[in-house]
């Protein structure tokens, strides 16, 4: 009995020892496939406007990037939003960026310089359209915007494009019916009240510009319904990709006392070009992924991304470095 029991002790030991070098492989794997070292160099990153959800997002990815891929340099770019931020990665300017899917649709329906070369990396998160008013305003629908004092967005905003397409549907000329203004989440909350009447704004929940207002503010979101999302529809095109929601009581709890406001949503994605290294792309997404829960406790939007959606990147074809990961991780 006495020369069992070492033998019995040394073969539980070799079968720790085993399933431990499995787990070991099994993390090394996860973090670096194929036993790779991570790519290095350096990458542009177009976001947005500081007080907006892209560049929050955008400045911790960044961050998950660094611990990942440690000789990588990732230069975080500011932008007036979707629209510019797509030109950039067509044209050369940046090498990926956020953008709304009804952006990428238009810049490709207008046949836009290196429309061709653009290439989905991962859906990420729904923005969502809210329109602000003043508590004590007497605008309670879209209609009642016209002769108001209204911020449609930045230029080449996304916020722009979609603050447009809302305007005629509700038919409203957004450059005759109304005094419009290039305001967009940084200046548009202050301003609300004092030259502005209303502002629209397009974004993930909550956004920090206007939980920043909602501390030391009050005021009030302007519903969109079902219905009005369907007049929009009509216009086609990128409108296709504007779907009915319900902004949940919990996105501004203080603004919204448990109700929900019925408004419109669109996705986001993550945008590349088709020659970028599918080394660094595949490495990107796996970080995207991974990050997910860290990221989501302070951009609350982030928490959405998940595995099984981020395929889904429509208007776009996935990159070839972001397919490569995708199927790394398929069941």
């Amino acid at each position: 009995m006495s020369k069992v029991l070492p033998r019995i002790g040394r073969r539980r030991a070799l079968q720790g020892s085993a399933a431990g070098l499995v787990v070991l492989g099994l993390l090394l794997w996860w973090l670096r496939p194929w036993g790779e070292e991570p790519p290095g160099g350096t990458i542009t990153f177009s976001t947005g406007t500081r007080s907006g959800v892209y560049y929050a997002y955008g400045d911790l990815l960044r961050t998950a990037l660094h611990k990942n891929m440690p000789d990588l340099k990732v230069e975080l770019l500011t932008s007036h939003g979707s629209q510019e931020n797509v030109a950039r990665v067509a044209t050369g300017t940046a090498d990926f960026a956020i953008a709304a899917a009804d952006a990428v649709e238009t810049y490709k329906i207008d046949g836009s310089t290196g429309a061709d070369r653009l290439r989905g990396v991962a859906r990420l998160y729904d923005d969502y359209v809210q329109l602000v008013v003043p508590p004590d305003s007497d605008i309670r629908s879209v209609a009642d915007l016209r002769g108001k004092r209204v911020a449609i967005g930045l230029p080449d905003s996304g916020v722009r494009l979609i603050a447009n397409a809302v305007l005629r549907a509700a038919g409203i000329d957004p450059e005759k019916d109304i005094t419009p203004s290039s305001d967009g989440i940084d200046t548009g909350p202050k301003r609300l009240g004092h030259g502005l009447d209303a502002f629209f704004w397009s974004g993930g929940l909550p956004t920090g510009g206007l939980a920043r207002l909602a501390k030391n503010s009050t005021f009030r979101f302007v519903p969109i319904d079902a219905a009005f999302v369907a007049k929009l529809h009509k216009q086609g095109g990128a409108a296709r990709y504007y779907r009915a929601t319900d902004m949940p009581e919990s996105a501004y709890p203080t603004i919204q006392n448990g109700a929900p406001v019925p408004t419109l949503a669109v996705s986001n994605l993550l945008v590349a070009r088709k020659d970028m290294d599918p080394r660094v792309t595949e490495w990107l997404t796996r970080t995207v992924i991974n990050s997910r829960d860290n990221i989501g406790s302070t951009v609350h939007s982030a928490q959405l991304v998940d595995v099984r959606t981020a395929i889904y990147t429509d208007p776009l074809a996935l990159h070839d470095g972001a397919r490569r990961y995708y199927r790394s991780v398929k069941p």
